[in-house]
Order: structure tokens, then C-alpha cells, then sequence
């Protein structure tokens, strides 16, 4: 039996996998993606799963992160037929009281709403989104690339000075309440912040979610949250096209069954039908950590404190996620929340305290809070006219919700909550489909437990701590084989940051000084591992 031979192998077609494949292609390698499941896209997909004429993101929906990673914007993807919808305005978070705070991509329309709340948040909100834009590009260059970033740093440094760049370094650990609370007098403001964070599995009373809940709110005022225009799947088939214009080549329902090794080098992959495929430079992996190395690799090529370490690797917590197909757009009492793409709703800041404080505990929070998207509102492509194509996800602890009826009461409750902000809600309800952690890993197996961030967000697993504490690089201890997915630095999100990453690690390895570029990371995982 012949073996098939490229360049580069990458295991798994998630956007951070077809990111790394475009930049191989870029450089004239030839690749091959494998993935498990019969969809290419991973957690970036759309089917009709609710009712014919409705078209339902089944994971991922807005796409900040994508609009200013230099990742994907460096791929050119609306040459490949991508195109980029809004919502006329960002975010809306609706407190149980009806009151509504708007972010808007007019900073007078965001600015107005906080001062609603509180008079001179909105300059305060002027001068943190005058910051943002003094610091975006280097900021962001540090925040994507791979660990250390020292130019992009060195450039931050230079727009900051040393002064401001100790105050950023210390708003970057502080939590985002405290946070909000040193720049806000109304909870307006410090909900935008508070809101944005808990998009991760961080509670607004963790150190380290200042950042999260600063980086998507100050991104939602100046780029907006985007969708792709027909749904999330097309930016996987943006990707994909892109890839095969490049001779790249995607096989679904092709699993992986293991990495071949010899000498302490990835050789190449065999496929769930024993097939080989023969890998010349690179196998890349666009899956979690655990699976890669706990499922794919042989254990006699991991060092022991390594393997050690990884036990300690945390996920971050399950979701639940309901779809729906409405006769109509939601009847919201807050005016103010209908023209906005995502909602949150369900608590106002206390209530965010308590629910982070819940989960941390392991309980089902009994008010949960809601990240809810209207879809046909960012959208007009995504359902009939007159009719709204939206969802909503909550997060529950892993190892909940397992069983049907468990499911069925959480998805009963987060309709109440939306009800109870937009009577009539619930009768608009054509047809629901709900995932729970369970559905969400048969849909796609690198949500493991319902997990979506690809491990936690918490700053003990960040940068140079994740997966594992390292380098902060997608290089393993395998030669030649990186990590590529949401559980390596930068982390989770639709940004590419750790395809592109691990795409830039696989070129230095087989450029003219890989040599020493392997010699190096041997040398650091010596001393990190013994």
C-alpha cells in the first residue's frame, strides 16, 4: 500500500487548523487537514437545525476577535467571498429592573447611554476608549503572537512609556469589577466591562477578567461585534476555499488515530483506518492538549514532569445553548435592546458576582446569566422576513446537565429569563434545538465537556502557563510537532492566533536556521521538564 506524503499534516479543521494550513500553503508547502467529523469549521459552523429558512450558528456567532487579529485579516478572506455584517448597534446588557446600557460603534450613542447611569461616565468611557486606540496595534501584535512577544512589546513600551506601562500591567491582573469600579460611578459602564469578561469562564471577581472584559468592550466600540453574512460557516468556507486555491486539501470524516514518532520526531499520522500519512516538515494538531497528548501520542515521548503537569490542566466550565427559530423579532420592554446583535441579561452586576460564585462552587446557578444573540437583527440573510433566527448559552458546571430532562428544565429557564425582559417571548417560539455539554462534544469533539475556550481563562493558564507551564510556544516535546488549537497561547476565540502560531513555529523549524531554532527549544524544555 502506498503512503500518502505532504509537507505538512494538520489534524483537525477548526478555524485555528485552516488558518495554520493557508499559512503553510502560503510558503508553496503542500498540506493535508484531517478531520473527525464529516463538517470542516469546527466550532464555526451553520446548519438549519430549528426550522427550513432559519439559519442557526450551532457555536460561535460574533466575531470581534477575527475582526482584529492580524491572523485573519492577513488571510484577505473577503477576497474569497467573506463578507462582514452589523448589528446597528454592538451589546446591549438588559438589567432585570428593564434599565438598558448600549454599546454602540458611535461612541456618542455608547457614551450617552453610561451617562444614563451615572453623569461623566460617558467622558470616562471616552478617555479608556482614547487609550485603547493609542495602544491598539501593538497591543494587539503582542497579544497574538507567540510567547515572548518582544517586539511587539518593545514597540507598546515606546507608545506608553514606563509610567503607563506599569498602570497597564497592573489594570491587566486587576478583576474587572474593581476594575470598573476604580473608572465608572454607574453600573452602566461597569457592566459593558463586567458583561464582556464573563464571555469567558471568568467570574468578575477573578484576578486577570479586567482584561478580557476591557479588550471585547473597547473592540465592540471600534470595530463592533461582526458576523459573516449568511452565517458562521461562512467563514470556514472562506478559509477552505482559500486553502484549495492553494492546493491545500481538507478530508472529513478522516479521524486521526495516532501521530507516528520515531527518534523523538513526528514522522507523520495514521488515520481511524490505519492508514499512514507521511509528514516531511510538520504534523500540526488543532485539538485540545489532553487529547493530543493523552490520546494520540505514545507516552514514551512525553517527559514525566510534563505528563505531571498536564493532570493539572483545567477546562473551563460546561454550556448550554438553545436555538430558535420566532415568528417574530423579541418583544423587548427596553427599547433600547432591539437594535443590538448580543444581549446579556439576567443579572445585573451583584447577580454576576453570584453567578461566577456558583459556578466556582460547582452548582447550577440558580439565576443564570444569558449571552444572547439576534441574529436576523445583525443579519437579514439568517431567516424569512418579519422572523428572528436567535439563541442564547449560559455556563454550568462540568459533569452537569448530562441528561435530558436536566437540559430541558435549564433551557426552560433561560426562556423564562428572557421572558421575563420580553413578555411574549415564548410565543413567538417556532422550534428550539438545544445542546448541552454533551451535544455540544458530538457536534464537535474538541468541546470536550461543553468547554469552548479550549481550557480555562484564568490567568494560571495563560501566556507561558498554557497548557502546561513552558515556553508559552506551540513547539511540544516532540520534534516537529505543534500544538494548534485554543488550548495553546493565545488561547480561545476566533482569532487564528494559535494556527498562525503554530504555522510561523513549523516554517522556522524547516527554514535555513532550523537547526538551532530546535536546538533552543530542546534546551528549554530540558530545563523546564529535566
Amino acid at each position: 500500500m502506498s503512503t500518502e506524503a505532504f509537507d505538512a499534516v494538520v489534524i483537525g479543521a477548526g478555524h485555528n487548523g485552516l488558518v495554520a494550513a493557508n499559512v503553510l500553503a502560503d510558503e508553496g508547502w503542500s498540506v493535508l487537514v484531517l478531520e473527525a467529523t464529516p463538517h470542516p469549521g469546527g466550532a464555526v459552523r451553520t446548519a438549519e437545525v430549528t426550522e427550513p429558512g432559519f439559519r442557526n450558528d450551532l457555536f460561535s456567532a460574533f466575531y470581534p476577535m477575527s475582526a482584529v487579529s492580524p491572523a485573519i485579516r492577513g488571510l484577505r478572506l473577503e477576497e474569497h467571498g467573506l463578507r462582514w455584517r452589523h448589528a446597528p448597534d454592538v451589546l446591549a446588557h438588559v438589567l432585570p429592573d428593564d434599565r438598558c446600557v448600549v454599546l454602540s460603534r458611535d461612541i456618542d450613542r455608547t457614551a450617552a447611554s453610561v451617562d444614563e447611569f451615572a453623569p461623566g461616565d460617558g467622558d470616562a468611557w471616552r478617555r479608556l476608549f482614547e487609550q485603547w486606540r493609542k495602544i491598539r496595534e501593538p497591543l494587539l501584535d503582542a497579544l497574538f503572537t507567540s510567547f515572548p512577544p518582544v517586539r511587539p512589546s518593545l514597540k507598546l513600551l515606546r507608545r506608553t512609556g514606563t509610567g503607563d506601562a506599569l498602570r497597564l500591567a497592573r489594570m491587566l491582573t486587576l478583576p474587572v469589577r474593581r476594575f470598573g469600579d476604580e473608572l465608572f460611578d454607574g453600573e452602566g459602564a461597569k457592566l459593558l466591562l463586567a458583561g464582556n469578561a464573563a464571555h469567558s469562564d471568568l467570574s468578575v471577581d477573578n484576578a486577570g477578567s479586567a482584561v478580557f472584559g476591557w479588550l471585547m468592550a473597547m473592540i465592540g466600540q471600534g470595530e463592533g461585534f461582526p458576523v459573516p453574512a449568511g452565517g458562521a460557516g461562512e467563514l470556514t468556507a472562506a478559509l477552505v476555499r482559500r486553502l484549495e486555491s492553494r492546493g491545500g486539501k481538507v478530508h472529513c470524516g478522516r479521524p486521526v488515530r495516532e501521530v507516528l514518532v520515531a527518534g523523538g520526531r513526528a514522522m507523520g499520522v495514521r488515520d481511524a483506518a490505519g492508514a499512514p500519512v507521511r509528514a516531511h516538515k510538520a504534523v500540526l494538531a488543532d485539538i485540545p492538549a489532553p487529547l493530543l497528548y493523552g490520546e494520540l501520542l505514545a507516552p514514551e515521548w512525553l517527559p514525566s514532569r510534563f505528563v505531571e503537569d498536564l493532570e493539572r490542566f483545567q477546562w473551563d466550565s460546561g454550556t448550554v445553548k438553545v436555538d430558535w427559530a420566532l415568528s417574530g423579532p423579541i418583544p423587548w420592554t427596553a427599547e433600547a435592546a432591539r437594535g443590538a446583535g448580543t444581549i446579556h441579561l439576567g443579572t445585573d452586576l451583584d447577580g454576576l458576582s453570584a453567578f461566577g460564585g456558583e459556578l466556582a462552587r460547582g452548582r447550577t446557578p440558580r439565576r443564570p446569566f444569558l449571552l444572547l444573540g439576534q441574529m436576523t437583527t445583525s443579519d437579514p440573510d439568517r431567516s424569512p422576513p418579519g422572523t428572528e433566527s436567535a439563541w442564547a448559552y449560559t455556563h454550568v458546571p462540568r459533569g452537569t446537565m448530562e441528561n435530558r430532562p436536566a437540559l430541558e428544565r435549564r433551557a426552560r429557564r433561560m426562556e423564562e429569563t428572557v421572558e421575563a425582559n420580553a413578555p411574549g417571548f415564548t410565543a413567538l417560539i417556532k422550534a428550539r434545538y438545544i445542546q448541552g455539554p454533551v451535544e455540544l462534544a458530538d457536534q464537535d469533539p474538541g468541546l470536550v465537556g461543553g468547554a469552548v475556550n479550549g481550557g480555562t481563562a484564568a490567568i494560571h493558564q495563560q501566556l507561558f502557563f498554557r497548557p502546561v507551564v513552558g515556553t508559552g510556544r506551540p513547539d511540544t516535546p516532540v520534534d516537529r510537532l505543534f500544538l494548534a488549537g485554543a488550548s495553546a497561547h493565545p488561547g480561545g476565540a476566533v482569532h487564528g492566533g494559535p494556527g498562525a502560531n503554530a504555522a510561523r513555529a513549523a516554517l522556522a523549524r524547516s527554514g535555513p536556521l532550523g537547526g538551532g531554532y530546535a536546538a533552543v527549544i530542546r534546551a528549554a524544555h530540558r530545563a523546564i521538564y529535566g
